[in-house]
């Protein structure tokens, strides 16, 4: 099927990385940035240039598009999704694509910062990788493949199905989502429009990777009120809110608890945010388990820490707010077995070992599959993502379009 085929997934994902597309979680607009709409116009007009006609981007920053059914099959609509954002962990803006050729199973050394060494000692998947070719990031920024990866996919699929009428399909659509990064990735997304029955997103890693099952995340914000008074007279007046969030914090458990400590089912508790001043500090945590209900028992947990705080410090109080983030997208996949059925049949297609995983974070499929729309994740080869050593491999992503061209057929075949 592929033989003749010339790939353009690189040189795809390479123009899309160099796009600037931060996301910022402090923004309070949709798309959080709108430089994530710079990338969302192009992929508009590439899609529009493939003959795609219906392509188009809303006000919020998403992308939608139609590749129309070849089959008189019913089948149903399926959804091809990545997203256009990158992480605000490390900065997005001026990203240089270099391509190691032939990747030779060494340390590479990232030009524009040697301090910056991608090895193979922190990142043991490169060694799979001998004789392929890696894209890397020039050391002074990410690179993006975290979901660039993914959106380059899913316009190389486009291309190769356009390309070959005769490859038997039902109604596809593609989805391109900002603000993934920040939890917003669907905040804005209409589901209507989209018009699909069952949804994949591209955002995982190593070749072979299937996501059926990820994190069930809430968000917690804590504030410490203390007195504030002038520090000349502030004898018997003055309660620092700061130290009360400080005495907080130098409570929580050390050796497990923290993402730094945890691993496998393991859940966490994780602050990821701190600002105040002396009369009142804020402290933003996530919190992530796989099983639902043990978000309530970190929650209380914490809450009991909070109290013992406020009791230390007389004259202090806290507030206590929680907020759901996403739930375990397996609580919804297990009722649709079909699927998970099809992506695994389509990743042994493309001559792969299925690796299935549950993923330690979340993805627009975790809330899309709440939302209605089952929706679990497949490999890009996107790896060390939201940070200066981030690589992908050239044939890892040809094979992510190779997986999805059979994914697409499968439905059709199977219907």
């Amino acid at each position: 099927m592929f033989d003749n085929y010339i790939f353009t997934v690189a040189e795809r994902f390479i123009r899309y990385a160099q796009i600037d597309t931060q996301s910022n979680p402090q923004s309070k607009t949709h798309p959080s940035t709108e430089k994530q709409k710079d990338l969302g116009r192009l992929l508009v007009q590439e899609l529009q240039d493939m003959g795609i006609m219906d392509a188009a981007m809303d006000e919020y920053g998403y992308v939608y598009a139609t590749i129309p059914p070849n089959t008189t099959k019913q089948v149903p609509v399926i959804c091809f999704c990545a997203h256009m954002d990158t992480a605000p962990d490390c900065s997005g803006k001026g990203v240089k694509p270099i391509v190691h050729k032939g990747y030779d199973g060494g340390d590479i050394v990232l030009p524009d910062d040697a301090a910056q060494l991608i090895s193979p000692k922190d990142h043991p998947y490169l060694l799979e990788k001998r004789g392929e070719d890696i894209i890397t990031a020039s050391g002074t920024t990410l690179l993006g493949a975290d979901d660039k990866a993914g959106v380059a996919v899913i316009m190389d699929v486009a291309q190769w199905l356009l390309q070959h009428p005769e490859y038997k399909h039902g109604k596809i659509r593609l989805l391109f989502t900002p603000d993934e990064e920040i939890g917003r990735g669907v905040d804005k997304l209409d589901l209507q429009r989209l018009g699909a029955n069952y949804g994949y997103t591209l955002d995982a890693g190593e070749r072979g990777t299937f996501e059926d099952e990820t994190f069930s995340a809430d968000g917690v914000k804590i504030t410490f009120h203390g007195v504030s008074a002038h520090p000349g007279y502030a004898m018997g007046k003055l309660v620092n809110a700061l130290k009360v969030a400080a005495y907080f914090l130098d409570s929580l458990p050390r050796d497990e608890w923290s993402p730094e400590t945890t691993d496998g089912r393991y859940g966490f508790v994780h602050p990821v945010r701190m600002e105040g001043l002396a009369e009142k500090a804020t402290i933003e945590f996530i919190i992530r388990d796989f099983v639902t209900p043990r978000l309530e028992a970190y929650e209380e947990h914490l809450r009991s820490k909070v109290e013992d705080a406020v009791r230390a410090f007389p004259g202090a109080r806290a507030d206590f707010e929680i907020y759901e983030q996403y739930r375990n997208m397996r609580e919804v996949l297990d009722q649709h077995p079909q699927v998970s059925e099809y992506a695994l049949a389509a990743i042994e297609r493309a001559g792969i070992e299925p690796k299935k995983s549950s993923a330690r974070g979340g993805t627009d499929g975790s809330r899309l599959s709440f939302m209605g729309l089952p929706c679990p994740n497949i490999f890009t080869g996107e790896m060390a993502f939201h940070g200066k050593h981030e690589f992908v491999s050239v044939q890892d992503m040809q094979k992510s379009v190779e997986t999805i061209v059979h994914l697409a057929g499968l439905w059709e075949e199977r219907s």
